[in-house]
């Protein structure tokens, strides 16, 4: 979910940059976690925006996620799972932005999990490496400024590549 449909990072930015008089940007992240570019003294903080109640609420939707989701639920049944276990404060949120920016996928397809290798499901799209290696299906990698990198899996830069890779870029 995070960082493939809901843009959390420019959230993270957001408090960030406010809550330090900085200018951070996705550019001065490149090939790095938000972790790995601020001072440790600092990360902290960095936990306290993602356990606060309403970071995930507010987090924007990728561009194109909404239209090529429904086109995708034409064609296959799509589930979303998240890495909640990670930061257990977000549940609520989380569960609450899926209803507002899709209501269209049903909760008996959201997966609130930490390990993704528990799924068994065709693909998985996500941002994460480490979810991607141990999931038994076919990994797709969702491009983020963290796993530029990455080489292991295919790569797909936007929600216009899943929809070429899935639908044939058939625009419904």
């Amino acid at each position: 979910m995070d960082e493939v449909m809901a843009d959390a990072v420019a959230e993270h930015l957001k408090r960030y940059n406010f809550e330090f008089g900085e200018r951070l940007t996705v550019a001065d992240l490149e090939g790095k976690w938000i972790w790995d570019a601020v001072e440790t003294g600092r990360h902290g903080k960095l936990e306290e925006f993602l356990r606060s109640e309403d970071f995930f609420a507010v987090l924007g939707v990728m561009p194109e996620a909404r239209r090529v989701m429904a086109s995708l639920q034409t064609e296959y049944e799509v589930f979303i799972a998240t890495a909640a276990m990670e930061v257990p404060t977000s549940f609520t949120a989380k569960y609450e932005w899926l209803g507002r920016h899709f209501p269209f996928i049903e909760p008996s397809h959201i997966v609130f999990c930490g390990d993704k290798s528990i799924l068994k499901a065709d693909f998985l799209i996500d941002d994460n490496p480490r979810q991607l290696r141990r999931f038994s299906g076919q990994g797709v990698l969702f491009h983020s400024h963290h796993n530029v990198n990455e080489t292991e899996f295919p790569r797909v830069r936007n929600w216009l590549e899943v929809e070429e890779m899935f639908l044939g870029g058939k625009r419904r």
